[in-house]
């Protein structure tokens, strides 16, 4: 297994007004954050605009979606926006892509869209990713494409089809594992994912989010994400970490070394207290 860098995206879903988002888009390029990355819900800031708007006020931050509900769009609309996104950025974006989380099929229902079975909603991922190449293998007239062969493409998997198929084609696997998994738990994960990829295994970077950073986490954080932060850490899940930055900076290496992850998906809310580990081992 070949480490790869530590980075750390920022994830950020709603803003008062545009100026506080693109504040906060600036301030986290100025703390070290590689990216900054949308949800794809109907609750939050749609990604696209957003992401646009981010990547217009910062000069070397990432943006992202973290991730699409590809169910509720179509290919080569997605193909279409992810273009756009790439030359307004400048070549920052990177496509986010998931075959949807399980309340997104109350949000197809909204958006009059099929939502589909599960097999439905992982082929209408690779009819995603195969309309994106398409599109970038053959761009129209004056809308050239930044990055080739196309923008990284991050995918959020689990199961073990999504697994196989992010292992196929992703740069950057997202791992999607209950909000309580421990160490161990990614490690396999992380494993299996490697054994589908064979020789790829090593370019990708895997990626998950740290939903709880720290003991003083905000009373409303146990409904939104699902669980007690301070159960979290009492079993030591991959998810959650605390300390001064030092230790948690050394717990992030260790669970680096056991698993392979070395992008980390920070919430917004801790965005400043968790700077100074961004500062600790981004880059290393």
């Amino acid at each position: 297994m070949s480490p790869h860098p530590f980075r750390f995206g920022l994830v950020a879903a709603t803003a008062p007004h545009g100026q506080s988002w693109a504040d906060q888009a600036r301030r986290a390029e100025s703390l070290g954050y590689a990216a900054i990355q949308v949800p794809d819900t109907l609750g939050t800031l749609a990604s696209f605009p957003a992401l646009a708007a981010a990547a217009a006020v910062t000069s070397t931050l990432r943006v992202g979606n973290y991730v699409l509900a590809v169910p509720n769009h179509r290919p080569a609309e997605v193909a279409h926006q992810a273009l756009t996104l790439d030359i307004l950025s400048g070549g920052r974006f990177d496509l986010g892509l998931g075959a949807g989380r399980p309340d997104a099929g109350r949000e197809a229902e909204q958006l009059g869209v099929p939502f589909g079975s599960p097999g439905e909603r992982i082929d209408r991922l690779s009819a995603t990713i195969e309309a994106v190449r398409a599109r970038y293998a053959d761009p129209a007239g004056p809308l050239q494409p930044v990055q080739k062969p196309h923008p990284p493409l991050m995918i959020a998997a689990n199961g073990g089809r999504m697994l196989r198929l992010a292992a196929a084609e992703a740069d950057i696997v997202a791992l999607g594992l209950p909000i309580e998994s421990g160490v161990d738990v990614l490690a396999a994960k992380a494993a299996e994912l490697r054994q589908h990829a064979g020789e790829r295994a090593d370019r990708i970077e895997l990626a998950l989010s740290l939903f709880v950073i720290g003991d003083g986490t905000p009373p409303w954080l146990a409904g939104t994400i699902g669980a007690d932060p301070a159960r979290l850490h009492q079993l030591d899940a991959a998810t959650a970490v605390r300390g001064t930055p030092a230790q948690m900076a050394e717990v992030l290496r260790r669970r680096r070394d056991q698993t392979g992850v070395s992008y980390l998906q920070i919430n917004a809310i801790f965005m400043e207290e968790f700077a100074p580990v961004v500062q600790l081992l981004a880059g290393t």
